[in-house]
């Protein structure tokens, strides 16, 4: 990583529109707890969207066989957003401790604020860490 060229208050905007298989039924098709449930934007999803965001905002200052993984997310869902409808997540770089990155992160659809909170990032030699998970893999 570049740490003179990645700074705190960077920000980036990523954007999506809402398709059936991002709803809350399309989640996980063996939890039957989701089968009945209204078919809106998920949690799962937007948190798997805001980490996506992140990703591509600290894509052009990773080197090479770095990447980072999330550790921590906290993030209030407060609005329903419908299949069709697009949506933008926004991530900004609060601070930055060693390896460690945390974000404030917002959600909009067309009508509004639809999530926001916190997540934090810490970027990994990717060789490294996929050692560490064989070796947890191999018990």
């Amino acid at each position: 990583m570049s740490a003179t060229e990645l700074a705190v208050g960077l920000k980036h905007t990523e954007y999506m529109t809402v398709e059936e298989r991002h709803t809350v039924p399309a989640v996980e098709p063996r939890w039957p707890g989701f089968a009945d449930m209204p078919p809106v934007f998920a949690t799962a999803m937007m948190v798997g969207f805001i980490e996506q965001t992140c990703v591509e905002a600290l894509r052009p200052f990773l080197g090479e066989g770095e990447h980072t993984v999330g550790t921590h997310v906290d993030i209030s869902h407060v609005a329903a957003t419908p299949v069709g409808m697009e949506i933008a997540a926004t991530v900004e770089l609060v601070s930055v401790e060693a390896h460690t990155l945390h974000f404030r992160v917002f959600c909009l659809d067309e009508e509004g604020l639809i999530g926001e909170g916190n997540h934090q990032r810490v970027i990994i030699n990717t060789g490294r860490f996929m050692s560490r998970v064989s070796r947890k893999a191999l018990g």
